[in-house]
């Protein structure tokens, strides 16, 4: 399971490491995101409805939330 640590970085460079990353797993394989910017949540969210991966969220401690994303295709 890799681990993008985006702590401090705004839309869109976590998209971007997301991508980037996204290219290299393969099916069923899953990326976690760490992010302490609530919009970053939605760019993931519409990011993976856009491309048919599966995603899941945790607010881990106040403000800081750990994203996973799933490649299902």
């Amino acid at each position: 399971m890799k681990k993008i640590d985006c702590l401090g970085e705004i839309c869109p460079v976590p998209i971007i490491h997301l991508q980037n990353h996204i290219k290299k797993i393969e099916k069923g394989e899953t990326i976690i995101i760490i992010t302490d910017h609530s919009c970053t949540l939605t760019s993931i969210k519409d990011f993976c409805k856009n491309n048919k991966f599966t995603y899941n969220y945790e607010e881990v401690i106040n403000g800081v939330w750990e994203v996973k994303v799933s490649k299902t295709i």
